[in-house]
């Protein structure tokens, strides 16, 4: 697979958004989990460059801004109308006391305490701070941030900031946005197919970042979600593909399944995923980045990186040649739905 192959988000509008098969995840950048230097961080964004990605997204919470200004300074060697940019709202950043910083899973952070704000002046105002940040005019992309259970901890307040975001104006301002052309295209960034479903519901949405829910490990968006995102024309940004770490590292003491270790099912699954693998000299972390592109909703993937070697790998993972046979192998041994589509059969083979 090639990463500078062109697809499309977009399509219903007389401007769509051309992504790279894969694109850059900035979360890394922000700091996640420990602190990477100002030297590495630029070797990562550059080296994704280099490689021929153009699709490049980050969000206010990833190090608290940190990640945006970083994306910043490359954009500024790039040139900003070299790439297709993303970034996020939901999160107001406000200058605050060092006891009152909110870091959430990052390191070495400004000293910000992050706001949840979904309403039109919210939007507005962090779509503002984000374009400073990266000294940007315009993102092409904006998406809401984190409006599911996973990021708000219950139902109940996942539903309560989807009822903010419509009543209180913040999906109308990013409706204006989009119809002004000050950002191409609207959706959100979330860790839970189900939001992205009711969203689609309740207004017209162009493409969601969908982080870790649709893998080698997990395919029940194919019940209703991706259908849907087939037939009302709305693309994915794939986040997440190794379901934080263990489709990378495979089975081993301490492996990450969704953030935390894996539990004895999860790591009996993927032994046996991993199995198959080897027996087409294929690696796991392969397997794992190429076969979410077999779905023809998905438009890019964006695996993150901290380093030009990172970045480097992942390409290389990327564009590994992968047998036909693997995949069916795991279709007939019940490791993955007998209704995923597969790469082979999406045209997108490496």
């Amino acid at each position: 697979m090639d990463p500078t192959q062109i697809n499309i988000l977009n399509q219903r509008t007389a401007k769509p958004v051309p992504l790279t098969a894969m694109g850059f995840g900035g979360a890394p950048l922000g700091n996640l989990y420990r602190a990477i230097t100002e030297e590495d961080a630029q070797g990562a964004l550059q080296a994704a460059y280099d490689c021929g990605i153009r699709f490049f997204d980050t969000a206010p919470q990833y190090g608290l801004g940190r990640s945006e200004a970083r994306f910043g300074e490359a954009l500024r060697r790039f040139g900003r109308h070299t790439v297709q940019l993303s970034t996020k709202i939901g999160r107001l950043l406000v200058d605050c006391e060092p006891h009152e910083v909110t870091p959430e899973a990052f390191v070495d952070v400004p000293q910000k305490r992050i706001v949840f704000d979904y309403t039109y002046d919210g939007v507005m105002r962090s779509y503002e701070a984000s374009k400073q940040r990266i000294g940007v005019d315009h993102a092409d992309v904006l998406l809401v941030h984190d409006v599911d259970v996973f990021s708000q901890g219950s139902q109940e307040a996942s539903d309560a900031k989807v009822r903010e975001l419509f009543d209180g104006g913040g999906f109308r301002a990013l409706t204006e946005l989009r119809a002004s052309g000050d950002v191409t295209a609207i959706g959100a960034g979330v860790n839970e197919w189900q939001v992205c479903e009711r969203l689609l519901g309740l207004g017209d949405f162009d493409g969601f970042l969908l982080a870790g829910r649709y893998t080698l490990l997990e395919q029940e968006a194919l019940d209703s979600f991706l259908p849907l995102c087939i037939e009302r024309d709305v693309g994915i940004i794939l986040g997440g593909p190794y379901n934080s770490g263990i489709l990378a590292s495979g089975p081993v003491p301490g492996a990450k399944f969704n953030y935390a270790d894996a539990p004895p099912d999860i790591i009996e699954r993927v032994e046996k995923i991993e199995a198959v693998c080897k027996a087409h000299n294929t690696p796991l972390i392969a397997a794992a980045l190429q076969f979410v592109m077999g779905h023809p909703a998905v438009k890019t993937v964006i695996p993150g990186a901290v380093s030009a070697d990172e970045v480097r790998s992942n390409v290389a993972v990327f564009q590994t040649a992968i047998p036909s046979q693997l995949w069916s192998d795991l279709r007939g041994e019940g490791l993955i739905r007998p209704d995923a589509p597969l790469p082979m059969e999406n045209g997108r083979a490496a």
